[in-house]
């Protein structure tokens, strides 16, 4: 957790490629990937599940052990809301991603009240403490994702929660959707926390988020989409033509594949 939690100190921007599961991920850390974070939707789509919460909690701690039995950099897990709304089970549910090597989680608040993610904050704190443990909890507000305040208040609403979490232990904070330059500025300004953002239209390149103080930038789901969405296409054409289609001329060597996992 110490090794991750450095990554945000502000020397330089942390780039946060999003993995679905171990090959992803080990594929994402050869190309010089500092640390790994999971995509929750990317996470759920390759176990057969909808994104927002309906993966099984137990499916969750298994694809992150695995994750990390592969990796040598820190890993941070998406963990939706924490798979419960009780900040005990929570607590218990994120013990289970340290003991399996996990260093650091997003946890995100969606429409429930700020007061229950802080509860949930405080209750994995205590008892990752009582384990001897800790964990890096990056905490997602989905303030401009679901709209949660009027247009003109989302900034606003966002360091009103930034307190909250703060005074609850958090140890991040992300705002996926943040991207104009002043509402950035504003955020970094008043979060009293590492500040992460995600890729998104109209978001300033890498370079100039780093000067705005930014720490932490992901890719969200983005790369996992994309390339379900290359299968796609290459698999209806294989199913049409009985040929997979031009793409197949990059498929990446197989004995690059397998260096990957020596």
């Amino acid at each position: 957790m110490h090794e991750f939690k450095k990554l945000h100190d502000g020397s330089q921007l942390l780039h946060l490629p999003n993995a679905w599961d171990a090959g992803s991920a080990r594929l994402f850390e050869s190309l010089g990937a500092t640390a790994i974070a999971t995509t929750s939707a990317g996470v759920a789509w390759a176990q057969g599940y909808a994104d927002n919460d309906h993966l099984p909690v137990d499916s969750a701690v298994a694809v992150a052990a695995n994750i990390a039995r592969v990796l040598k950099v820190p890993l941070s897990v998406d963990f939706e809301n924490g798979y419960s709304a009780d900040p005990d089970q929570v607590a218990r549910n994120v013990l289970r991603l340290i003991q399996v090597g996990v260093a650091g989680i997003n946890l995100e608040d969606g429409n429930d009240a700020p007061s229950l993610l802080a509860a949930k904050i405080g209750a994995i704190k205590q008892l990752a403490a009582q384990s001897g443990r800790d964990i890096f909890i990056n905490t997602r507000t989905d303030v401009y994702l679901r709209g949660l305040a009027p247009e003109g208040e989302h900034v606003a609403e966002v360091l009103k929660r930034a307190v909250i979490y703060k005074a609850a232990g958090a140890d991040g904070l992300f705002v996926p959707g943040l991207c104009k330059v002043d509402e950035i500025k504003a955020v970094v300004a008043g979060a009293g926390l590492p500040v992460n953002v995600m890729d998104w239209p109209d978001l300033p390149p890498a370079d100039q988020l780093h000067q705005l103080g930014v720490a932490r930038l992901s890719a969200g789901s983005g790369i996992p989409q994309a390339l379900w969405s290359v299968a796609a296409g290459m698999a209806k054409s294989f199913l049409d033509t009985g040929n997979a289609g031009p793409l197949i001329a990059r498929a990446m060597p197989y004995g690059d594949l397998q260096a990957l996992f020596p």
